[in-house]
């Protein structure tokens, strides 16, 4: 079995743990290779290394350092199709949605790579006279960059695209169940001439190398995406850090009675069953109007019963496997939550009896708003059918979560999409459309539980990962005091 190091200070090296984690390949439980038990000693390591790469880094002209992450991109396309089987191999993913993952990386390196000749501040007036007033922007210095599984090209991009371009040095932990999708990213950067030390790789466990990297009292920002229960920690230990949380979702689908129905059945079934429902963004709540509820279910039946699991790597498959064991025991557990509270079950609802981590999908019906399988975040191939009234009562019913993250209308009235963009909580609002499909260049985030406020991509990530500076230019040749003091 092939063994893979850390990456610190522009060099590969072991930790010095001394000790190795395996990765699985979920369609089969097979170990693919062995990575590095990285712990607090190499996150020192880490951030020693990028605070020496950082004063030259972040003096490199903007333009300059977006030169390099077209080199990136470039890269990323030109090997966009192995990382893409690797995706596939190691998480588990549909080998088209791993494409699209790894598409991701190169639309954001490109997008970010053009703030290189932005990063805009603003001009402004001055209350007094031969004074001039504009804010720049500027990097916050060394950041910690904690990434999961189930995007494990896209997410560590859409963090590293805009950390660097400002300016940044930059610690990586990924998800101990996708290490090698992050060496082989790591791998391109370092190819695209990223300066040594200015990206620096620790794979490990969270309860180590992540704690570590979260209260480290020189990481000057902390980026992190993953469940609410490890945000909270994340707020709870970072101290006087930025921090940037994207967090969990309870993402619903209303459906209402004047909607195209086959619109909005390929809609859940992209939304609930893509990724194999191991997404931020899954549509795991399909709030229906109760007079085309009945019809919906037969269609979506009919659909569902015919889905293929399978290796990703097959052209047949529809749905691929759960990351790992946990996973399935995660979702089966939610699977008795919902028989117990009284959900009607249709379809699905057990593991698959073959090597590897599958789970039929899983539809339940008549699910109450209260019930647990409608509240609860469950990551799998599950979704929750919710009959309601009307758009008053599919706005209540969606906004009854602890999270906010993504939602959809499917709807032929305009007035009741205005509505629905207008009242329901979330940070993302598609309609006629399913809860996925998020673009580069928009902002990316939730609301309520499902983040802090901070927004990823787009503009918005510029200033996720850098601060104001405000400058006063007084060229009266006097003391000048604002505020109308004499």
């Amino acid at each position: 079995m092939k063994s893979y190091k850390m990456f610190i200070g522009g060099k590969w090296v072991d930790s010095v743990s001394g000790k190795m984690f395996k990765s699985l390949d979920p369609s089969n439980g097979k170990p693919i290779a062995e990575f590095q038990e990285g712990n607090e000693k190499d996150i020192d390591r880490a951030v020693d290394a990028a605070w020496k790469a950082f004063p030259a880094w972040s003096d490199t002209p903007a333009p300059v350092r977006g030169d390099l992450l077209f080199n990136v991109r470039d890269l990323l396309k030109k090997n966009k199709e192995a990382l893409a089987r690797l995706v596939t191999t190691e998480m588990g993913k549909v080998l088209n949605e791993a494409r699209g993952d790894v598409q991701e990386a190169i639309d954001v390196f490109e997008y970010m790579a053009g703030e290189g000749r932005r990063l805009f501040g603003h001009t402004t007036p001055s209350e007094l006279r031969d004074k001039f007033c504009m804010t720049v922007r500027k990097p916050l210095g060394v950041v910690g960059l904690i990434t999961p599984w189930n995007f494990p090209i896209a997410i560590p991009a859409w963090k590293i695209a805009p950390a660097l371009i400002c300016g940044n040095a930059i610690v990586f932990k990924p998800s101990s169940d996708t290490p090698l999708c992050a060496v082989r990213l790591v791998e391109i950067l370092d190819e695209a001439g990223v300066p040594p030390g200015v990206v620096n790789l620790v794979t490990g466990p969270g309860d180590t190398a992540g704690t570590a990297l979260i209260k480290h009292d020189r990481i000057r920002g902390i980026s992190f995406t993953g469940s609410r229960d490890v945000g909270k920690f994340v707020v709870e230990n970072a101290g006087l850090k930025r921090v940037g949380l994207e967090l969990g979702g309870k993402n619903p689908i209303i459906i209402m009675d004047d909607a195209d129905l086959d619109l909005a059945l390929d809609g859940v079934l992209w939304g609930a069953f893509g990724t194999t429902g191991q997404r931020c963004t899954a549509a795991s709540r399909v709030i229906i109007h109760k007079n085309v509820k009945d019809k919906f279910e037969k269609m979506l039946l009919q659909k569902v019963k015919k889905l293929k699991l399978g290796s990703g790597l097959k052209r047949e498959t529809d749905v691929g496997p759960l990351v790992n064991k946990k996973a399935v025991e995660k979702v089966h557990s939610y699977t008795e939550v919902g028989k117990k509270e009284g959900a009607r079950l249709l379809c699905g609802g057990k593991p698959l009896s073959r090597p590897g981590f599958f789970y039929e999908p899983t539809i339940f019906t008549d699910v109450k708003p209260d019930m647990r399988i409608a509240q609860e975040e469950i990551f799998g191939p599950a979704i929750s059918i919710i009959p309601v009234g009307n758009i008053d009562e599919a706005i209540k019913v969606a906004n009854g979560v602890s999270y906010g993250l993504t939602s959809s209308i499917y709807t032929k009235d305009m007035r009741k999409a205005f509505i629905a963009i207008d009242k329901i909580e979330a940070g993302l609002t598609y309609v006629n459309s399913s809860t996925i499909g998020s673009e580069v260049h928009l902002p990316f985030g939730g609301v309520k539980q499902s983040g802090n406020g901070a927004r990823e991509a787009g503009i918005e990530g510029i200033f996720e990962f850098s601060e104001v500076k405000t400058v006063y230019i007084d060229y009266s040749g006097k003391l000048q005091k604002a505020q109308g003091i004499e």
